[in-house]
Parts: C-alpha cells; sequence; structure tokens
C-alpha cells in the first residue's frame, strides 16, 4: 500500500473586530471562533480579516497552533492579517513569506484600483511524520477593485509557479469576494482544482456569506479552497460549516473545510 498524508485545510474569515458589529462583535463570539477551529482540528486554517489582538487571542487559545503572516498596513502587525494558522504537532514550516497583491508586490502598497491594501501569505511546510510538502497560500481579495481581482488571480497563479519548481502539492485559501463564474476565479480555475468540484463528498451549500443573518438565506459562495492539478493529491471530503449558537454565527462568513489524501 502507497504511504499517505491526510492534510484538512480550512478557509475561514474570522470578520474584523468592529464595535458596530453590537452583539455579534469579535468579544462576544471569540471563543465560538476558536471553539469551532478546535473542533474540527484542520492542520491548516487560512484566516481572514484577521486584526493582531485577534490574532493573539487565537494563538493564545489554539495551544497545539502557531502562525506565519504580517498585518497588511505595515508588513508587520498593522491591518488585517491573511494568516495561516498551523498543527505544530503535525507540520512544521520551511519557508514563508507574505507578498502584497499589487504591482511591486514585495512591499507594503495597495495594487490597481483596490480599495485597502490586500496580501497573501504562503509557506511551505513539512509534514512530521511522513517528510511531504506542502504549498499552503492564502489571500483576501479586494471587494471594489474590478482589475485588483483580475490582476490578483494572475500575480498568485504565478508566484505558485516562480515557488513551486519541484512541484509539491498546493493548498490556496482565500475569501475571494467573487462568485465562481466571476473571470478571476475562472482564471484560478484553469489552472488549479476547485476542491469542491472534485471532492469525492460534499457536505453543506455554496454559500458562505452570511452578514450575521441568522433567519435569512445565505449569499454568495465567496470563500474557496483550491488545489494544483496534482497527480497525487486527491479530495475526499469538502464541508460548508454552518455552526450556530443561540440563533448566530460565529462570523459573518461560513469557513470552508477540505480533507486532502497526498500520495506518495
Amino acid at each position: 500500500m502507497q504511504a499517505q498524508t491526510t492534510v484538512k485545510a480550512m478557509s475561514f474569515n474570522i470578520r474584523l473586530d468592529a464595535a458596530s458589529d453590537g452583539e455579534n462583535r469579535w468579544d462576544l463570539r471569540k471563543s465560538r471562533v476558536s471553539g469551532l477551529m478546535q473542533y474540527y482540528e484542520p492542520d491548516f486554517i487560512g484566516a481572514q480579516e484577521v486584526l493582531h489582538h485577534q490574532l493573539m487571542y487565537l494563538d493564545s487559545s489554539l495551544s497545539n497552533y502557531s502562525f506565519i503572516g504580517v498585518g497588511r498596513d505595515d508588513g508587520k502587525t498593522q491591518g488585517e492579517y491573511s494568516c495561516i494558522l498551523y498543527n505544530t504537532d503535525k507540520y512544521i514550516p520551511v519557508k514563508q513569506s507574505t507578498f502584497w497583491l499589487a504591482p511591486k508586490s514585495d512591499s507594503v502598497c495597495m495594487g490597481w484600483d483596490a480599495v485597502c491594501n490586500r496580501v497573501c501569505t504562503y509557506g511551505l511546510f513539512k509534514n512530521i511524520k511522513t517528510k511531504q510538502l506542502v504549498w499552503v497560500f492564502n489571500t483576501h481579495f479586494d471587494h471594489v477593485g474590478k482589475t485588483a481581482r483580475i490582476e490578483s488571480a494572475k500575480l498568485i497563479l504565478q508566484k505558485i509557479k516562480s515557488l513551486n519548481t519541484k512541484n509539491d502539492p498546493v493548498i490556496l485559501l482565500g475569501d475571494f469576494n467573487l462568485r465562481p463564474n466571476e473571470e478571476p476565479i475562472q482564471r484560478i480555475a484553469s489552472e488549479m482544482n476547485n476542491a469542491r468540484e472534485i471532492s469525492q463528498l460534499v457536505y453543506g451549500n455554496i454559500d458562505t456569506w452570511n452578514a450575521f443573518k441568522f433567519l435569512s438565506k445565505p449569499n454568495g459562495g465567496i470563500d474557496y479552497i483550491f488545489v494544483n492539478k496534482h497527480p497525487k493529491i486527491k479530495v475526499d471530503k469538502f464541508a460548508t460549516i454552518t455552526d450556530s449558537y443561540d440563533m448566530k454565527y460565529p462570523s459573518d462568513h461560513f469557513p470552508v473545510m477540505a480533507t486532502l489524501t497526498i500520495l506518495k
């Protein structure tokens, strides 16, 4: 039998800490966010909209996780992170960095017609037990700029190509602020597989944006997990996780999670 590695990857926009969220503000739901992460035990969590103090809370409450990533507004701790939390019992980072979704991608800047600084954090991780290497990328596309979104898609694909010279497995996580039929997603899907679409088992609807509205139908599948078209990657399961408490959601996005098998 072939040796194999099972990888569980989650993409989760946790919603930044905004006092205007009222009964859904961070302080009242933060334990629900960390509790969900602990319960599902992903190996990797690509989180979006994470402010530094939110990251510090997650880092302290998730005892067997560490993180890579920087704040998008200064390359250190200011502004939102698109960080990657990883299970330290199973993985160690071999390489890590963050680039900006902009023509000058190696320094803090806003790209094209975007209205915010946007970043993509990535790492090359080694499985401690099986020694299997896997690249993990995590991003959050601009919600306004049309050019920014198509150019961001091209940039990430180009970065993956230039970094992954040994054709290792690649997982791309993110809140893309785009529906599946829109051009930037189609562009990514032309070079990578949408994990939901190739999964052996799919649980839950495609819609991931709930706006904290418990009694309304969620609108729009804008959170994704992609994998490179690698002969040894199989997507076993894909779920949209709609867990709730007291008629509330942990975030205004549902997390999505894929369970992959990487054959040796």
